[in-house]
């Protein structure tokens, strides 16, 4: 008999295809507790994405649990600890959005310092020739990139960076100078602030990273600075930004994730001209998504080796 797997939050085709040959499994929306909760009492396995809350309240729920599969990278939605008291594995596909990250991140990028100019219709010469000389975009050669967060992502983000002439400077908690193959230099985070023409965030919502970019931050900012995050939503504080961009203190600003998700009505952030924000969308390639889903073979190989 095949060993029971719920999926809360959907999986990629192919991938959920290959899980349903391998596991008798049940979709069950995160949003629906009642179906969830009689689901779980049967599951020997567990694929979530992002919003799923595996907690205490959820693990009491599954008895026969024994594997947790995060079809993505962070692991912030799990709790580990009370996972690792009942024996639950947990698994995820750490490398598997790398790729559409960083080029997300540059899209962001381009998108606040060169912006398209897209002729749709037929224009004017008068037309034609005002846009070639207003339009002045920023040139990304020379510049500084400041990267809070070095680790797999922000490595690929800065070594992008390099390769279009731009300085790479960042900031991290751990050493990792032996897995950097590129010129950049390490910073204390004052420094990196300082010296950013652009900044972007690449670290994780562990304790004590909610609102680490704030007020403070925003000062010592230069004037001209671009802010990125595709990383987590609680680590800027919004209404800080939201001064910042409006008094002039940085010059823009491109938001990936939010917090909370979706934002609500009163986000300070809504109707600033100098500001992107993304529905969460940096990792959504159709082969970043393929490659999360396969955390589906993880959990199958799992219970596979541990079933008796």
């Amino acid at each position: 008999m095949n060993n029971i797997v719920v999926v809360t939050e959907g999986l990629e085709a192919i991938p959920l295809a290959w899980l349903k040959l391998h596991a008798d499994v049940h979709e069950v929306s995160y949003k629906d507790r009642a179906a969830l909760t009689a689901a779980l009492s049967v599951a020997a396995g567990l694929i979530v994405r992002t919003y799923t809350r595996v907690n205490t309240e959820l693990l009491a729920a599954a008895p026969k649990l024994k594997v947790v599969g995060r079809a993505g990278v962070g692991l912030e939605n799990i709790d580990q600890n009370a996972c690792a008291q009942r024996g639950i594995k947990v698994l995820s596909t750490p490398e598997a959005n790398t790729h559409a990250v960083v080029e997300y991140v540059f899209n962001l990028i381009f998108t606040l310092t060169r912006p398209v100019v897209n002729l749709s219709t037929p224009i004017s010469a008068e037309e034609f020739h005002h846009y070639r000389k207003t339009s002045r975009g920023l040139e990304l050669y020379g510049k500084t990139l400041g990267i809070l967060g070095m680790g797999r992502i922000g490595r690929a983000v800065g070594r992008v960076a390099h390769a279009l002439g731009m300085k790479v400077i960042y900031n991290d908690i751990l050493d990792v100078s032996k897995h950097i193959d590129f010129p950049a230099q390490s910073v204390i985070k004052p420094e990196l602030y300082r010296r950013s023409d652009i900044l972007t965030l690449h670290v994780s919502h562990r304790p004590g990273n909610a609102g680490m970019i704030n007020g403070e931050t925003f000062k010592l900012l230069p004037s001209h600075a671009i802010l990125v995050n595709t990383a987590r939503g609680e680590i800027i504080d919004a209404q800080a930004l939201a001064e910042a961009l409006k008094t002039g203190k940085i010059g823009g600003a491109a938001l990936d994730v939010h917090a909370p998700e979706p934002p609500g009505p009163d986000y300070p952030l809504w109707g600033l001209s100098n500001l992107i924000l993304v529905p969460h969308l940096a990792a959504r390639t159709q082969g970043a998504m393929d490659a999360m889903s396969w955390v589906a073979r993880a959990v199958v190989d799992y219970l596979n080796a541990t079933t008796t």
